[in-house]
This record gives C-alpha cells, sequence and structure tokens, in this order.
C-alpha cells in the first residue's frame, strides 16, 4: 500500500481568499490549451487564425463553467435543485460535471463558429486535441483535493485518504483519469488529428474515446454516495452518461468518412494550371 502524499489543497492564503491547486490546475489546462490552439493556428492547414485564438478559449472556458455546473446540477443532484433551485446558483460551493462541461463547449463552438462564418464541425475538430489537457490537469486537481476517489482495493499501489471516512485502502483512480482521460487521450487525438480528416472524424473520435475512458475507470472510481448504481447493480451514472457518447461518435465517424468519399476530388494543382493556360491563349486568339 502507498502513502498518500499529504498535499494541502490549498495553495496559497492571502488574509479570507484561499486559492485552491484545483483552481490553478484549471488555469494551467486553459493556459496549455491556448498554447497548442496557437502553434496549430499558424498551420495552414488548420481553418483558424492565430488572432481568432484568444476568443476561441474564452468561448471555451465560458462553455466549460457553465455546462459544468449545469450538468452537474442536473444529472447528479436533480433532486437536490427541485427543493433549492436558487442553489444552481452556488457554484462557489463546487461541483462540476464533464458531461454537462462538454455540452456547454459544444454550444459555445457553435456560437464562435457561426460568429466568424466556419462550419460548427472545423471548429470542434480544432479544439478537440486541446480537451484532454484540461482533463488530465483537473484529475490532478482531484487527487490534491481528494476528490473522487476509487473504490477499495488490495493493490500494492492502494491508498488510504486522510479525508476518508472510512480510512479504507482505495484505487487511486484520480491517477487512473489523469493517464487515460489526459495524457493517453491526447496523444491519441493528437496524433489522429496531426494529418488531414474528414470533418468531424476527430470530434467523433473524441466521443467515442473518452466514452470507453471513462467507462472503463468507473469500474476502479467510488460511485457517488447519494446514488450509488444506476442500472444492473454495476453501472454508474457516470458509465450511462458515456454510453450515448460512444454511439454518437461511432455514427459521427461513420458519417465523416462516407461524406469525404461522395465528396468529387478535387484537381491536382499540377493539373489545373495548364487547364488555365490553355483558357487564357484561347481568348488571345479571339
Amino acid at each position: 500500500m502507498l502513502r498518500y502524499p499529504e498535499i494541502d489543497p490549498i495553495a496559497v492564503s492571502l488574509g479570507p481568499i484561499s486559492v485552491h491547486w484545483y483552481g490553478i490546475m484549471y488555469l494551467v489546462g486553459f493556459a496549455s490549451a491556448w498554447w497548442l490552439a496557437a502553434r496549430r493556428a499558424d498551420l495552414a492547414s488548420y481553418p483558424l487564425q492565430r488572432k481568432q485564438v484568444d476568443d476561441l478559449i474564452f468561448y471555451g472556458a465560458i462553455g466549460v463553467v457553465l455546462g459544468g455546473r449545469f450538468g452537474y446540477v442536473l444529472f447528479y443532484n436533480f433532486d437536490r435543485f427541485l427543493e433549492q433551485p436558487l442553489w444552481l446558483l452556488k457554484v462557489w460551493e463546487g461541483g462540476m460535471s464533464f458531461h454537462g462541461g462538454l455540452l456547454g463547449v459544444i454550444v459555445a463552438m457553435f456560437l464562435y463558429a457561426r460568429s466568424i462564418n466556419l462550419r460548427a464541425g472545423e471548429v470542434l475538430d480544432f479544439i478537440a486535441p486541446m480537451v484532454p489537457i484540461g482533463l488530465g490537469m483537473g484529475r490532478v486537481g482531484n487527487f490534491i483535493g481528494q476528490e473522487l476517489w476509487g473504490r477499495q482495493a488490495d493493490v500494492p499501489w492502494a491508498m488510504v485518504f486522510p479525508n476518508d471516512p472510512e480510512g479504507l485502502a482505495r484505487h487511486p483512480s484520480q491517477v487512473y483519469q489523469a493517464g487515460l482521460e489526459g495524457l493517453l487521450f491526447f496523444l491519441l487525438l493528437y496524433g489522429f488529428s496531426s494529418r488531414p480528416r474528414p470533418t468531424w472524424s476527430v470530434s467523433g473520435l473524441f466521443l467515442i474515446a473518452y466514452g470507453c475512458f471513462r467507462f472503463i475507470v468507473e469500474f476502479f472510481r467510488q460511485p457517488d454516495s447519494h446514488i450509488g448504481f444506476d442500472l444492473f447493480g454495476w453501472m454508474t451514472r457516470g458509465q450511462v452518461l458515456s454510453l450515448p457518447m460512444i454511439l454518437i461518435g461511432c455514427v459521427m465517424m461513420v458519417w465523416a468518412y462516407r461524406q469525404a468519399a461522395a465528396e468529387p476530388p478535387l484537381a491536382p494543382i499540377a493539373e489545373a494550371k495548364p487547364q488555365l493556360k490553355k483558357s487564357r491563349k484561347k481568348r488571345r486568339k479571339k
């Protein structure tokens, strides 16, 4: 059994103001996403320009915060919301949902794409590889804050979290998620998107990969105490929400490649130029 590294979840305290590591991890995630997006925007193969990256990240941040909060309340605490509707606005009490944040980002990217006259699929495919960076950082923040710990385990790397009232040795599921939903997820999407792909295919792979990774890691993560298991006595709320992602992602991938195959091939530039020269000669003769 490993000893939990006792890290103060508060990074900096300035009088009544406390800065938590969880918040810092989010800032690191957004800053890293901005840096990577700016680098990719410099390449001619991507639809966005560098000057548009700032607005892109701003839209994404608003989508994450609003969607994450709404998703947490509606997906995981709807009963409390019905009793206290104003609790939705008490963001200082914490509570974020990835699935809600994802929906928020999708809506934000549709609005942003419309404002710059680009197809939503192009913008979503562009930003998808940046998302795992923030996910990985967020899971590190969960680990430091002793949140979302795993189920009881007897593996050599199991940990006893000091804040656990039961004092059980558990899977460090936050670390599992940081590795799967952060590092491995990023490498998969970044590598796939580094070559020209049909529009919507990167977004489709995003949904498939995250849905699969989240479904797997939920077997090691402790279910929410007020929810428990949703289906069949073993399926958690996170797994239930991930299944539609996998299905939609598969449909998107098939549709994207079929659409690309149905499009007529463009004439190579080397072949197109002589045709232009011939047409100009004909005009001169006339």
